[in-house]
């Protein structure tokens, strides 16, 4: 199965992803290419280490969204993939977009969704008073974070907790979910 991995920072899910597959890990998934839309994103250096194709795409080179996602459209189709992976991709993307890749388009989020959607999940989380937080993994559709879900995972949020060191948890539960996530779907274990 070809994935295509999108990134605007760090990569630390795309490294996990990249780790995996060399473990054996990630099922018959193959990570064909690494496009970002920031040119000095860390996750970047992770795919070259890798030998994985990387491209950088600015969306601050096109007039509009819609223009920016049809170029995006036209590089990721390069690479026919099977499977698009939002790794950190920190961009709304339109509905055209959203389209055009129906049920091969997933994206994780670093909560428990349908909770607190769109930003400052962790703090969000702290203030609520809730007593667990985590990440989900879910099929992207045209609203935000509000596609199926496809795996969720737990982690506690225990006191004295910042939304820093939540942050830093969530991640690490993050590292260890969206691998199997994608190794599942490649099996055809996990299906839209």
């Amino acid at each position: 199965m070809r994935v295509v991995c999108l990134i605007s920072g760090s990569g630390t899910n795309l490294q996990a992803l990249i780790d995996a597959k060399a473990r054996g890990e990630l099922g018959v998934a193959d990570l064909v290419a690494v496009i970002s839309n920031v040119a000095g994103a860390g996750g970047l250096d992770y795919a070259l280490d890798a030998n994985i194709p990387t491209e950088i795409l600015s969306h601050r080179d096109f007039a509009d969204r819609l223009e920016f996602d049809r170029a995006l459209m036209q590089r990721i189709d390069h690479y026919q993939p099977q499977l698009v992976v939002l790794a950190g991709f920190m961009r709304i993307l339109s509905n055209e977009f959203v389209a055009a890749y129906r049920h091969r388009l997933i994206n994780i989020h670093p909560s428990l969704l349908p909770k607190y959607k769109g930003l400052d999940t962790h703090q969000r989380a702290i203030d609520s008073g809730d007593t667990v937080a985590g990440a989900s993994v879910h099929w992207v559709t045209e609203a935000l974070d509000s596609g199926a879900i496809i795996r969720q995972t737990e982690v506690p949020i225990v006191p004295g907790d910042t939304a820093e060191t939540l942050k830093a948890r969530v991640l690490d539960a993050e590292h260890v979910l969206y691998p199997a996530v994608v190794r599942d779907i490649s099996l055809g274990v996990v299906t839209p």
